[in-house]
């Protein structure tokens, strides 16, 4: 079943979306991806949803792409005595690590990694940004701070500090459990939350071990400060828009999505728009207008996937959002702007023979009029250089391991068919063509352009162009 679009949706399951034929709906309905998010349910919940996924995969015949969102350090106060107290601008308010109850003058604040960074001046957000704190004078384990925005806070808020970067790792004993589960049953994506620093991803790498791809979720002032290294040593971005938005003025965020998204097209990394996009649905049958032309401004800036998470994981009308960003997605993509903008923005291919044949493919594709560019590959690298061409031809994409084709389900324009490697030209282009009519991408008399690398089943090696006729059966 080919997508009649380029940009991929990722549908997060949860209580509304876990049953098998609730799965198969949301996958009917445009979803390519599923996210399982760590911060709630339990392994056994989540092993329910992947086998279900698998399942379905088989049924299909179709890889399907499975991301595990690890849930990352949440910083948190404690309890307090009557449940929530309300603070008042110029009130003193005391942050510590004692475990009582707190009250109007305080509470606890159970990070001491948190408490050793905070200096005189720094300010904290709690509750989603909703009340501000400045910090006056600090001491061992504990902070006095001004109320600088009151309001109501409750129990176990969270707490963000934008202006700090906090020596916590970004993967937690939780999160090294949960990747060690998701690990064992074959998720395709890691998602790394509240990542801070390039060292966050050297960690998390080092304990993947090459069994997923990972990718780094930007929602921190200091990611965005060394967005470059982080870009390189990730096989993909997500803008995370929720702590992103609660961390620095919301009135930034729109440039930042953009300067995020195409940071990642230029490093040829699929990127990922996330965050409260069709939010409205998960009460409402349809969504906003403001909504609608979120999701149509992620796809005209040339995001590779958008992503649904409330609203498909416990909304009231999970299948309707996934349809409704679907919809959004077609329309934007036969809008003569969207191509436009994609022709404008292509990125100069590097100095590599691999580089080159991909950028001459689409131009000859685009030439010819191919109905697709087929790319052979082992790892995904040919795939990916050719998704970063955003060409007006669908890409195939031919490989014979299943964990390239579920990973490539997050790449845009990418439609991955697992497929034995070729063995010589002829083989190559029977493979190519008869694969395309199979995904209803090219029917006969149509043209494709073929990309692979000699000798055949050399990983990293494109070099050869071939353009072939399909020929009818």
């Amino acid at each position: 079943m080919h997508r009649e679009r380029n940009v991929k949706i990722v549908a997060t399951l949860g209580p509304a979306s876990s049953s098998p034929d609730r799965i198969r709906a949301l996958f009917e309905a445009g979803a390519d991806v599923f996210r399982l998010n760590f911060s709630h349910g339990s392994h056994d919940d989540h092993l329910e949803r992947i086998r279900s996924v698998r399942a379905l995969e088989q049924q299909l015949n179709r890889p399907i792409g499975l991301l595990a969102d690890l849930q990352g350090p949440k910083l948190r106060i404690g309890r307090f005595k009557a449940g929530a107290v309300d603070l008042i601008p110029g009130n003193k308010f005391r942050l510590d690590l004692n475990a009582s109850e707190g009250d109007e003058t305080g509470v606890q604040l159970p990070h001491p990694e948190v408490l050793g960074s905070l200096k005189p001046g720094t300010e904290l957000l709690l509750d989603d940004g909703k009340l501000r704190l400045r910090v006056g004078h600090v001491g061992p384990g504990w902070a006095e701070t001004e109320v600088v925005v009151g309001g109501r806070l409750s129990d176990r808020k969270g707490v963000n500090l934008p202006d700090t970067v906090v020596p916590l790792s970004a993967l937690t004993p939780k999160d090294r459990a949960d990747l060690a589960f998701a690990l064992a049953h074959g998720v395709d994506w890691v998602a790394l939350s509240f990542v801070q620093r390039p060292d966050d991803l050297r960690e998390a790498r080092g304990l993947i071990q090459g069994r997923a791809a990972l990718l780094a979720k930007i929602e921190k002032p200091s990611a965005v400060d060394c967005l470059d290294e982080i870009v390189t040593l990730c096989d993909a971005l997500m803008v995370a828009r929720g702590d992103l938005g609660v961390e620095m003025p919301l009135q930034a965020v729109p440039g930042l999505q953009k300067k995020i998204v195409r940071t990642a097209r230029r490093a040829g990394k699929p990127v990922v728009v996330a965050t409260q996009m069709l939010e409205s649905m998960i009460k409402a049958p349809v969504p906003t207008r403001a909504e609608v032309s979120d999701v149509a401004t992620a796809v005209y800036d040339g995001a590779d996937a958008i992503m649904l998470s409330a609203e498909s994981a416990s909304g009231d009308y999970p299948v309707e959002s996934v349809r409704t960003m679907d919809s959004i997605a077609r329309q934007v993509e036969r809008d003569p702007l969207y191509r436009g903008i994609m022709d404008a923005e292509h990125n100069n291919p590097e100095n590599t023979p691999s580089d080159a044949i991909t950028a001459a493919a689409r131009q000859v594709a685009e030439t010819i009029q191919a109905a697709a560019i087929v790319t052979y590959t082992m790892s995904g690298s040919t795939a990916l250089r050719a998704a970063r061409e955003r060409p007006r031809s669908p890409i195939l994409c031919l490989t014979p391991l299943v964990e390239t084709a579920r990973r490539l389900t997050l790449a845009w324009g990418v439609n991955a068919v697992v497929a034995p490697d070729a063995i010589n030209f002829a083989d190559m282009i029977a493979k190519a063509t008869a694969l395309a009519r199979a995904s209803d991408l090219a029917k006969p008399g149509d043209s494709l352009v073929v990309t692979a690398g000699v000798p055949f089943g050399s990983p990293g090696n494109t070099n050869v162009l071939r353009i072939a006729r399909v020929e009818a059966i």
